[in-house]
C-alpha cells in the first residue's frame, strides 16, 4: 500500500480520517487521502480543469462512441482493495473523456447553454466540503439565510414585481424565492401548488366532493411549443393537460387560450393552471402575457412562467419588455445554470404566495422541528425533496465576482454573436430563417424538403466539428444554433458558418444529381407503360429529435392515458408488420380499408404532431377490432385473470389501464414488447397482434383507473352552471355513442430506457 495514502489520526496538517477497526479489534487502515495529499491532488485537479477549458477547442465536440463503449474499458465489479489515485486519475482521459459531449466548447450549439465559471466552480467546491443538508433553517442557518438574500438580489436584477421577493421595503412579504434543481421541477412544484389551491377552492363550494373527484376534472394548459416537462408534470399530477395551438410566431395568444378554457368549462372541467413560456425551446418564442394574464385572473387560473433560458437576459433592461404581464403570474422560474455562468444545478423560482407551497408540501414530524420553526423559513416546505444542497453559495460567488454589469456584458456578447451568425446566413440564398431571431439563438434550414435539412444536420454532427440539434416549427424541420459557450468568439462563429456552408454545398449537389436521375428514370418508365411518368414520392425523414416533446411522450387521449410513437419510422414499421400478421389471420378481405389507414401513417413529406399520430394509430387499430371477434377464442375466453399471466399485458409490469367495456365502448391496449423479443421482429409482432386479439374481448383490465368523463344527461353543475359531466368512477348510464379508446404502446430498448428504432436518430 502506498504510505502516502494511508489514513492517519485526526488533527494536524498531515492527519486524515480516523482508522477503522475490523471485527476482531485489529486496526485496519482505510486506503484514503490525508490532508497533505488532498492539497496536492486538489491542485492537480484544478490544473487539469484549467487546461481542459483552456484547450477545449482541440477536442471533438461530440463523442464518436457507441452505447456500451465504457463496459469494455472498466472491470465488471468494484475493486475489493482501494486503488492508487494516479491510476484512478489516469482513467479520466482513458475512460471518461472519450464519451464526453463538451458543453463548454465554442463549437457546442445544441440545446441551451449550460455554462460554468471559475467563481461558480469554487463555490461548489466549498459547498461540497461543508456538505450540509439544508432542509430546515436549523439544519444549517447560513444555507437558508444566504438563499433568501441572493434570491432577492436576483429578483431585483431581472425586474420581478416586488410581490415575488422575500423582503420589500424592510418588510417580510408572503412571496419569496427558492433554488430548485431544474426548471422542470419548478414547473411540477407550481402545478402541484396550483392543484392544491384549486381543490381547496372547490371544496369550499362543494364540500361533498372528495379530492380525487375534483382532481379528475382539473385541466391545465400550455402552448404546443412548451417544453415536454409541462406534459410530464401533468402526467405525474394526474391532471388533464391541454396543448393550445400557438400562432404563426409560435406564441400562445389570448384568443386561443380563452377558447380552450371556455370549451373545457362547457364540458364540466375545471381550468386551474397555465404554464406560459418565455423563450420556447424550438424558436425562443414568447407567449403573450398581457393577453393571457387577465384571462387567468378572471378564471382563477394559476399562471406559471417558464423562462428557463430567456430569464437570464432580463438582467438587461432592453429585454424586459418580454416580461410585461408578469404581475399576473403566481410563480416564475428561470435557470441561472443556463446563461448566467452558474453551473448546473441551479433553478431560481419565485412565488407570490409561499403559503400555497406550504399547504402542498408541508410535513412536520417531531424530528424535523426546531425552536425557530414558524419564525424562519424551512425550505423543505417549498420543494418536493426533503434534503437540499448549499446551491446559494456558488450563485453568491458569481453575482459578487462579475457584478450586474459584468453579467449584462456577457449576455449582450452572446446576443451579438448570434446576430452575426444570422447575418452570415442571410448572405447565402440556400438557407432560410423561418423564425425571428431572439436573444442568442438562430433557427435555420435549407430551402426545399425537410429531408435536406435533416441530412445536413446528421452529417455535421457526425463530423464532430460542430454540434447542433433540430426542432419542428409548424411541421418544418429546422436546425437550432445557440451561442452556448462563454469562450465563443467572432472567429469561432465565422468558422462554424463556413463549415455549415461547405457541408450544405456538397449535400445540395448530391440532391440535385439524385433528383435529376430520378426524373430521368421516371420518364423512361412512363414511356414504357404509356403514362406521364409521375415521380415517386420522396421518403419522409421523420423528426430525429423533437425538442418540444419527449421521444415516447405520455398523453391524455379523450381523458385517458396513452403512450404513442415518437418516430415515424417506428409507426411505419408497426403498420407494415401489423398488416402482415393480420393477413395471416385471414384478414385479406379487409386488407384494402386497412391499407388506407396505414397510408395515413406513411404519408410522405409530413411530420406528425403527437395528437395526429395518436389519432392515426387509434383509427388504424380500431378499424379492425370488430372483425377480430371470431378469432379471439384462439387465445383467450376474455377472462381478466388470463390477462395477468405470463402471456398477458400484465406480464410486462401490469401496465394496462383499467377500462370497463360498456355498451359500444372499446378498449385497446397495445402490449409491451420484451426487449429480447425484438431480436426476432416477426415473433415480436406476432406477440403484439396476439394481445390485440386478447384485449379486444376483455371485460376489464387491471391498472390505472379510467379518467374519461361521460355525459349523464341534463344535470346542472353548480360549479360551472353548465350541463354536468359525471366524474370518473361514477355509475351513470352511458349512451351508445360513447367510445373509450385506450391505447398504450411501450417498445423498450435493450436497456429498458427508450424506444427501439432501426433508423439512426
Amino acid at each position: 500500500m502506498n504510505p502516502n495514502l494511508r489514513g492517519g489520526g485526526g488533527g494536524g496538517g498531515g492527519g486524515g480520517p480516523p482508522v477503522h477497526s475490523g471485527g476482531g479489534g485489529n486496526a485496519e487502515t482505510i486506503h484514503n487521502m490525508d490532508f497533505a495529499e488532498y492539497r496536492k491532488r486538489g491542485k492537480e485537479m484544478v490544473d487539469y480543469i484549467a487546461d481542459y477549458l483552456e484547450n477545449i477547442r482541440s477536442r471533438r465536440v461530440f463523442p464518436n462512441v457507441q452505447p456500451g463503449y465504457m463496459r469494455d474499458l472498466v472491470s465488471d465489479s468494484a475493486p475489493q482493495d482501494g486503488e492508487d489515485w494516479d491510476a484512478i486519475f489516469a482513467d479520466v482521459e482513458r475512460v471518461i473523456m472519450p464519451g464526453v459531449t463538451h458543453w463548454q466548447s465554442p463549437y457546442m450549439h445544441a440545446y441551451f447553454p449550460a455554462l460554468n465559471s471559475f467563481p461558480s466552480l469554487l463555490g461548489d467546491m466549498l459547498a461540497d466540503a461543508i456538505n450540509c443538508l439544508g432542509f430546515t433553517w436549523a439544519s444549517s442557518p447560513a444555507c437558508t439565510e444566504l438563499e433568501t438574500i441572493v434570491m432577492d438580489w436576483l429578483g431585483k436584477m431581472i425586474g420581478l414585481p416586488q410581490e415575488f421577493l422575500h423582503s420589500t421595503s424592510n418588510k417580510m412579504s408572503d412571496g419569496g424565492g427558492v433554488i430548485q434543481t431544474t426548471a422542470s421541477e419548478a414547473t411540477f412544484v407550481a402545478l402541484l401548488a396550483a392543484r392544491t389551491e384549486a381543490i381547496r377552492r372547490v371544496r369550499q363550494i362543494r364540500p361533498d366532493l372528495d379530492d380525487a373527484e375534483i382532481n379528475s376534472r382539473l385541466v391545465g394548459y400550455c402552448s404546443d411549443q412548451a417544453h415536454s416537462s409541462v406534459e410530464k408534470a401533468g402526467l405525474i399530477g394526474l391532471v388533464k393537460l391541454r396543448l393550445v395551438n400557438s400562432d404563426a410566431q409560435m406564441s400562445l395568444r389570448g384568443e386561443a387560450f380563452r377558447s380552450a378554457v371556455e370549451a373545457d368549462v362547457a364540458d364540466g372541467l375545471i381550468p386551474f393552471f397555465l404554464c406560459a413560456t418565455l423563450g420556447t425551446t424550438g424558436a425562443c418564442a414568447f407567449d403573450n402575457l398581457m393577453e393571457l394574464g387577465p384571462i387567468c385572473q378572471e378564471e382563477n387560473i394559476w399562471m406559471h412562467l417558464d423562462a428557463a433560458y430567456a430569464g437570464s437576459a432580463f438582467i438587461c433592461p432592453e429585454y424586459r419588455s418580454y416580461l410585461q404581464g408578469a404581475e399576473y403570474a403566481q410563480s416564475f422560474a428561470f435557470n441561472p445554470s443556463k446563461w448566467l455562468m452558474v453551473h448546473f444545478d441551479c433553478t431560481a423560482m419565485w412565488v407570490k404566495n409561499s403559503r400555497a407551497l406550504h399547504r402542498t408540501f408541508c410535513v412536520d414530524p417531531l424530528y424535523l422541528r426546531h425552536e425557530k420553526s414558524g419564525d424562519a423559513i424551512d425550505y423543505m416546505h417549498w420543494q418536493i425533496p426533503l434534503s437540499r444542497r448549499f446551491r446559494a453559495l456558488k450563485l453568491w460567488f458569481v453575482l459578487r465576482s462579475f457584478g450586474v454589469k459584468g453579467l449584462q456584458n456577457h449576455i449582450r456578447h452572446g446576443v451579438a454573436l448570434a446576430k452575426k451568425f444570422e447575418e452570415m446566413l442571410r448572405t447565402d440564398l440556400d438557407f432560410e430563417i423561418p423564425a425571428e431571431r431572439i436573444l442568442g439563438m438562430v433557427v435555420f434550414r435549407l430551402r426545399g424538403e425537410n429531408e435536406r435539412t435533416e441530412m445536413l444536420l446528421k452529417q455535421l454532427n457526425r463530423s464532430g466539428l460542430i454540434h447542433m440539434v433540430p426542432a419542428s416549427l409548424h411541421n418544418r424541420y429546422v436546425i437550432r444554433f445557440t451561442v452556448t459557450s462563454p469562450y465563443t468568439t467572432l472567429e469561432d462563429i465565422t468558422r462554424d458558418f463556413n463549415i455549415i456552408r461547405t457541408f450544405s454545398k456538397v449535400l445540395i449537389a448530391e440532391f440535385v444529381k439524385k433528383e435529376a436521375k430520378s426524373r430521368a428514370e421516371s420518364k423512361r418508365q412512363g414511356a414504357s407503360n404509356g403514362t406521364n411518368g409521375e415521380t415517386e414520392e420522396k421518403k419522409e425523414f421523420g423528426v430525429s429529435l423533437l425538442l418540444a416533446n419527449s421521444p415516447l411522450s405520455p398523453k391524455f387521449v379523450n381523458g385517458s392515458f396513452a403512450a404513442i410513437f415518437g418516430s415515424s419510422e417506428i409507426a411505419k414499421e408497426f403498420a407494415r408488420q401489423l398488416n402482415r400478421h393480420l393477413n395471416l389471420y385471414h384478414m385479406q378481405g379487409r386488407r384494402r380499408p386497412y391499407r388506407k389507414q396505414a397510408e395515413k401513417l406513411m404519408s410522405k413529406n409530413r411530420q406528425y404532431s403527437l395528437d395526429s399520430r395518436i389519432q392515426s394509430i387509434c383509427d388504424t387499430i380500431e378499424g379492425y377490432l370488430p372483425d377480430l371477434d371470431e378469432m379471439n377464442s384462439e387465445y383467450t375466453d376474455g377472462s381478466p385473470d388470463e390477462l395477468n399471466g405470463e402471456d398477458g399485458c400484465g406480464g410486462a409490469g401490469d401496465m394496462s389501464p383499467s377500462v370497463p367495456l360498456r355498451g359500444r365502448s372499446k378498449s385497446v391496449c397495445v402490449a409491451a414488447l420484451d426487449p429480447h423479443e425484438l431480436e426476432d421482429p416477426d415473433a415480436a409482432y406476432q406477440h403484439f397482434a396476439k394481445h390485440v386479439l386478447m384485449l379486444h374481448r376483455s371485460p376489464s383490465l387491471n391498472g390505472m383507473r379510467e379518467l374519461h368523463s361521460h355525459h349523464s344527461g341534463g344535470k346542472s353543475d353548480s360549479l360551472t352552471g353548465h350541463p354536468m359531466q359525471p366524474l370518473a368512477g361514477g355509475n351513470e348510464n352511458h349512451h351508445g355513442h360513447d367510445e373509450i379508446i385506450e391505447t398504450k404502446l411501450i417498445v423498450p430498448s435493450g436497456d429498458g430506457r427508450g424506444v427501439v428504432s432501426k433508423r439512426e436518430s
